[in-house]
């Protein structure tokens, strides 16, 4: 494992189409248990080299009830974004992640990852790159229908402070979906 996450931080397959140069984050261990599968670095993980170091983690980890010492141990949680590196900045926001790494490097990592009983798909990158066509047509309703890809996985929105309006609009999600996932991982956790 060591060695293939070297090899990830000395990944230059996308450079030149990253503006602010490459700075593969990711975090990951034989042990994991959850493995979560985000977009991409933002501007202040790809400076601190840190997964989900800005709000959008600080909501994630209040989605999951799980304090930093947990969620940055890599013995239970891996952090393995579709996009390892900072894609820039858009018109409306961050750029889509990188197409090369997903297909590059994320079998490599899973086939090193023999205890993941949960993988959390942030976003609409990562529910259709991993559920395909049992992807339902928004993820709106993906996430809606997370029981139908329980126990492997749990669709969530991106925690981006952005996406506020789209939590205010489906409320069911904080109170039908929040409450069960907070469940999941304490089971997947609390497990020797």
């Amino acid at each position: 494992m060591q060695t293939l996450l070297s090899q990830i931080k000395n990944c230059k397959a996308c450079e030149q189409h990253l503006v602010g140069g490459v700075n593969p984050v990711v975090a990951a261990s034989v042990q994991s248990k959850i493995v979560i599968v985000g977009q991409a670095p933002g501007r202040i993980v790809h400076n601190t080299g840190i997964a989900w170091n800005d709000k959008s983690g600080d909501n994630l980890r209040a989605w999951l009830g799980v304090d930093k010492a947990t969620f940055y141990n890599t013995e239970l949680i891996a952090v393995i974004p579709m996009g390892f590196c900072y894609p820039g900045t858009g018109k409306t926001g961050d750029l889509p992640p990188r197409p090369e790494c997903a297909p590059l490097w994320h079998q490599q990592l899973l086939s090193q990852m023999p205890n993941v009983e949960l993988m959390l798909l942030v976003g609409q990158y990562a529910q259709n790159y991993y559920l395909g066509a049992s992807a339902r047509n928004t993820l709106t309703e993906t996430v809606r229908h997370y029981q139908d890809y329980l126990p492997r996985y749990f669709p969530l929105p991106h925690p981006s402070p952005r996406n506020n309006i789209w939590q205010a609009k489906n409320e069911w999600f904080s109170r039908e979906v929040l409450p069960e996932l907070k469940l999941v991982i304490q089971d997947v956790l609390g497990k020797k």
